[in-house]
């Protein structure tokens, strides 16, 4: 009799199930995906009592009350988490390596000791006087936070069934290993495993975990995609480790707004939030200065202002070169093809770059008039009023078209002390109301020539 097969492949990026070696993956269609892990054996002809079973409960015997929501101490991190945390949620952190990720949850947990909230701080990559190390440089801990240094996932369950903390941090997700999955810490199974049973007992006790998660190269969390899948919140770091400003970005929130982000200040005593992300963006901002221009974007429900800077110089070799710092390449590119088609510009002897000052990404598509406005300001050689921002989207027949909570970012701008606004004339026709800026509404980037 052939015995059964001790192993598996499993998709990194959705959790398919394979016996065999495949090169696409049936369920997501990705490529070269599948990775051969050992399977976990379960019990045969195991009876469940009946009394074990749950129940269905009717719809109209649910309330839908809104449920307090436990704050951590920092208004940004309350920002990305959609108001603060749910209890018995799963919250996933991923990063670089030195980003800030166990420095701000340790931080996150100062604040809930000192409201006299019970926390467990488990981490499987350092001991416990390393932890102690980092806590005495963030201040003073209330007697409420208790730490565990453990990787068996069976060990730290028993402990969150006996402490039943309000809140448990696990650094990092890729150091938990459970003895029944023969696979190494980190694998898919393992992590696919480790999340699945956290989440039972966040769900089940009423825990809020939070899971630290490491990156790849290409600023994916490591192990299997399916982990981002099963989790509610998936909050990425986002920065220069070299820098000190960091960016807290959320990608995936069950609880809350999407794409909302939270600015940070690395000093010596920790993580410092910045609360008003505009006006840092904007230090330090030259005057008199041709290819650099502010645009407003919206990120999640937050308004922030972001200065474009952009060189366009002759070209040394046949090649120009096109480089794009913060945002999209290709759209760049495109820009670009828009320029010299409905504006004559030819930059094809011509070098770009285009830079997002304070090191923050942005891909969204209201950028596009200020990117075009700060090229033409470069290849021209002509500076720009100081005091005007530009925002819009930039169709291929050099139409401007109207982006979303215009009012919203015409409000940021003229908060910050900008006198001029040049936006999409749809956005402008229906702002007649605001006072103290005054608004420039276009149509297509010819009119950019007639703006003084």
């Amino acid at each position: 009799m052939k015995k059964g097969k001790e192993t598996a492949f499993f998709c990194k990026e959705c959790g398919y199930e394979t016996s065999k070696w495949l090169g696409q993956c049936p369920g997501c269609k990705e490529w070269n995906t599948l990775v051969e892990e050992p399977v976990v054996k379960r019990e045969k002809g195991r009876m469940i009592p009946v009394g074990d079973v749950p129940k269905p409960t009717p719809l109209k015997d649910i309330t839908a009350d809104d449920e307090e929501r436990l704050s951590t101490g920092f208004s940004e991190l309350d920002r990305v988490l959609g108001g603060g945390i749910v209890a018995g949620s799963l919250v996933l952190i991923g990063g670089d390596p030195g980003i800030g990720k166990s420095t701000i949850l340790l931080q996150m947990c100062k604040n809930l000791s000192d409201c006299q909230k019970n926390i467990l701080y488990i981490s499987g990559e350092e001991s416990l006087k390393q932890i102690k190390l980092r806590a005495d440089r963030i201040g003073s801990f209330g007697g409420t936070i208790q730490l565990l240094c453990e990787t068996n996932l069976d060990h730290i369950e028993e402990n969150l069934r006996q402490i039943n903390p309000d809140v448990a941090v696990i650094d990092s997700i890729q150091t938990i290993y459970r003895e029944d999955v023969a696979s190494a810490p980190g694998s898919v199974s393992q992590v696919r495993e480790s999340t699945s049973i956290l989440m039972q007992l966040a769900k089940n006790l009423g825990i809020s975990i939070f899971i630290v998660g490491h990156v790849t190269k290409e600023g994916v969390v490591a192990g299997p995609r399916v982990l981002e899948h099963m989790v509610d919140t998936v909050l990425y770091f986002e920065g220069d480790r070299y820098a000190s400003y960091r960016i807290l970005r959320g990608v995936k929130n069950r609880f809350g707004s999407t794409n909302e982000i939270g600015v940070f200040e690395m000093a010596d005593t920790g993580l410092r939030q910045v609360e008003n992300p505009s006006e840092y963006m904007l230090n330090g901002r030259p005057e008199n200065t041709s290819g650099s221009i502010v645009t407003c974007s919206v990120e999640g429900t937050r308004p922030m202002l972001v200065e474009i800077q952009a060189l366009a110089c002759k070209t040394n070799f046949g090649m120009p070169r096109r480089t794009a710092a913060g945002t999209d390449y290709n759209r760049v590119n495109l820009l670009i093809a828009v320029l010299e088609k409905r504006l004559g510009m030819h930059f094809g002897e011509y070098d770009v770059y285009i830079n997002m000052a304070g090191g923050i990404r942005l891909n969204e598509p209201a950028l596009d008039l200020g990117i075009i406005m700060a090229l033409i300001s470069s290849y021209r050689d002509l500076p720009i009023d100081e005091n005007m921002v530009a925002f819009g989207e930039v169709g291929l027949s050099g139409e401007v078209r109207a982006v979303n909570m215009a009012r919203r970012r015409v409000s940021e701008a003229k908060k910050l002390g900008f006198k001029v606004c040049v936006l999409p004339k749809v956005s402008a026709d229906s702002m007649k109301d605001i006072d103290g800026i005054k608004l420039i509404g276009i149509s297509n980037i010819r009119q950019i020539s007639n703006l003084s």
